[in-house]
């Protein structure tokens, strides 16, 4: 009875021979996933994704920016050659004198390729000095721009006072005019101008200086450039009627017999 009761409190021996037990695993949380491998490589491949798209969103702004000046500064230049007359800036850069160049005006007439009529261009300044001066002045500058004397039969075409100077460069033919102001008003309606008496200080200061004229035409457009006739037409003129050296009725026609 002891024996039986002894073997009955010594606990079971745990077998040797087969496999160990293992405790169940526990379930792995989200967490673990993304910190583990795989989460660091998908986060890498995004942030890479997102710098390649920065890139190319970056590449496209510059292109696009680049396109728009390379586009803009031709049409601007365009536009403004347009508008513009290339001669007028030819003029603007003459060496002359500020005093020489007061408040001047341009006119434009005529097709720039010459349909129909070819362009002149014409200017008119102010000058706060004498005529001769400012001829001088300008004679000077367009020397030194490559202008050069042109010596034609007419040049003036109509009889002109003050200093008429015709000149020639490339393409182009250039007449100066400089000329004493005109202080007496111009008749209206023909009737002839009221000519106030005033101070005679103020009117010789308001008459003093000179006025200048500046004329560029396109060279195959003006006449003086081509063959000119031996007489003048306008003192010559030609007849509407001209004298028949063989009259057909001056012999009477025979009659038929």
């Amino acid at each position: 009875m002891v024996a039986r009761a002894a073997a009955a409190v010594v606990p079971p021996a745990e077998p040797t021979d087969g496999p160990a037990l293992r405790r169940p695993a526990e379930p792995e949380s989200p967490d673990d996933d993304a910190a583990g491998p795989g989460g660091l490589r998908g986060a890498r491949s995004e942030l890479r994704r997102q710098m390649r798209e920065r890139r190319r969103l970056r590449m496209g702004i510059l292109a696009l920016v680049s396109v728009v000046l390379l586009g803009a500064i031709p049409l601007y230049f365009g536009i403004r050659t347009l508008s513009r007359d290339p001669v007028f800036d030819t003029l603007d850069e003459l060496d002359v004198p500020g005093w020489a160049a007061v408040q001047p005006v341009d006119d434009v007439s005529g097709s720039r390729w010459c349909l129909l009529d070819c362009r002149l261009r014409e200017r008119t300044a102010t000058s706060e000095r004498s005529p001769a001066e400012t001829a001088q002045v300008y004679e000077r500058a367009l020397t030194d721009d490559g202008w050069r004397p042109w010596k034609v039969s007419r040049c003036p075409e109509q009889p002109a006072k003050g200093s008429y100077t015709c000149w020639r460069r490339d393409e182009l033919t250039l007449d100066l005019w400089v000329r004493e102001p005109a202080c007496v008003p111009p008749p209206v309606d023909g009737e002839p101008a009221v000519v106030p008496s005033p101070d005679p200080a103020t009117a010789a200061q308001e008459c003093s200086g000179s006025l200048v004229s500046v004329k560029v035409r396109n060279a195959i457009d003006d006449e003086r450039t081509r063959p000119q006739p031996t007489t003048d037409p306008s003192l010559t003129g030609e007849d509407p009627f001209p004298t028949l050296t063989e009259d057909p009725l001056a012999t009477p026609t025979p009659s038929p017999s």
